[in-house]
């Protein structure tokens, strides 16, 4: 057990003493009614049970669901299970009754929650929902307003004191000071301004995505053709930001999603509208970043409608992963770790229709990748040393997959 675990452990009954009832009990999310057992007693085990025990597969995963546009049903968080063995899915079971959607997760870097973002009965607009990881199962926390309209990604700093929402209808990006506990408590908004040339889509301010970089949040803004740089200093969410930069990107590319290098030198951006991927150098002076080069995520003279979505590297740092919406393809790429230059290698087939979301496998070999058209999650196979994609092993069903998430 870690020193900072350890101090967590010893500090909770006099945290917990001081929590508002709300924060003080777990509801259980099937009956919601209260559990009877305390929750830092459940924490306690949780974390000990992780630390105690080498990884096992497999892994746990949760999919992030979206609301059928004709019955207007969402079914929230789903669990299931996958085998990096055999490439094989466990039974797929309701995690947590989650309002209409739940469309993104992140994880605390240190305790076993799980954060995710949607829209609730509660908060229609945007909800921000706190989850205890237990086993096999999620227990609710607590419901907050996400600070905006239709939250779409989220993300908790390194240090666990900081979480982070990008809420794409109408410009605002919330970020909540976390406490000993991993729960939210203040929260600061702000709403950024600006739009593109695409008139359909870019009417306003729309951002995608939330990145921290150390003491820096970066974000995506899909209406501006932006990612903002601020710099976040002090000890709560209120903390004064200051704005470092924005990097431009083309005019009407949409930047949607970044992912970074592992050493930290470079980034990389898809970009939702011009079905692109901007490859960007970190400005050490700015810290914000500077335009290396742009590629295409599908053909040359593809005319079909198709609109990026999802972008990853690998744990080996060699190749980058992009996915394609109307084409159903992932496009494959090989990283120079000198220059942080991308050349595609291929575009391999998703394996289902319309591929919003992927997330590559801890150990590297596997993809899994979300078809909300299909109604599917696929398996598919990853070579690390070539790069290259195979045909789905294995296809689980789910109702308008959105989201996957690797939990342990």
């Amino acid at each position: 057990m870690t020193a900072t675990t350890l101090s967590w452990l010893r500090e909770r009954t006099t945290l917990l003493a001081g929590l508002p009832a709300f924060r003080s009990h777990v509801l259980d999310s099937s009956s919601r009614r209260r559990s009877t057992k305390p929750l830092d007693a459940m924490f306690e085990d949780e974390i000990l049970d992780r630390e105690s025990k080498p990884r096992s597969r497999p892994w746990r995963i949760a999919l992030g669901t979206v609301q059928d546009g004709e019955s207007r049903v969402g079914w929230g968080i789903l669990l299931s299970s996958f085998d990096s063995d055999t490439g094989a899915f466990g039974n797929v079971k309701l995690g947590a009754k989650y309002g209409n959607s739940a469309t993104f997760f992140c994880l605390h870097p240190r305790l076993p929650l799980l954060y995710s973002v949607g829209r609730s009965g509660l908060f229609p607009h945007g909800s921000l929902a706190v989850f205890e990881i237990k086993g096999s199962s999620l227990r609710f926390l607590l419901e907050a307003s996400s600070g905006g309209s239709t939250p779409c990604h989220l993300a908790v700093d390194q240090a666990g004191t900081t979480l982070a929402v990008a809420n794409y209808d109408d410009g605002v990006t919330s970020t909540f000071s976390l406490d000993e506990l991993g729960i939210p408590t203040s929260k600061f908004s702000t709403r950024t301004v600006g739009e593109g040339p695409n008139k359909e889509r870019q009417d306003g301010s729309h951002p995608h995505g939330v990145y921290f970089r150390e003491q820096i949040l970066h974000v995506p803004d899909l209406g501006c053709d932006k990612i903002h740089c601020w710099e976040i200093a002090g000890p709560s969410a209120e903390r004064e930001r200051a704005t470092l930069a924005s990097w431009r990107s083309l005019p009407g590319s949409g930047p949607r999603h970044m992912a970074f290098s592992p050493d930290g030198r470079h980034a990389y951006v898809v970009n939702e509208l011009n079905s692109t991927v901007s490859a960007l150098a970190i400005d050490q002076g700015n810290k914000c970043f500077e335009t290396i080069h742009h590629i295409s995520t599908i053909p040359e003279g593809e005319t079909m409608r198709n609109t990026a979505a999802e972008i990853a590297i690998p744990p080996n740092g060699k190749f980058l992963y992009a996915s394609n919406r109307g084409h159903d393809s992932i496009a494959i790429y090989a990283r120079d770790s000198a220059s942080g230059a991308l050349s595609r290698i291929l575009i391999a087939p998703a394996g289902g229709e319309n591929p919003r979301h992927f997330a590559i496998s801890p150990d590297g070999r596997w993809i899994l990748c979300a078809h909300q058209d299909s109604d599917t999650v696929a398996a598919l196979p990853l070579d690390p040393e070539s790069g290259m994609i195979g045909a789905p092993v294995a296809n689980i069903s789910c109702p308008k997959p959105i989201c996957v998430l690797f939990i342990a």
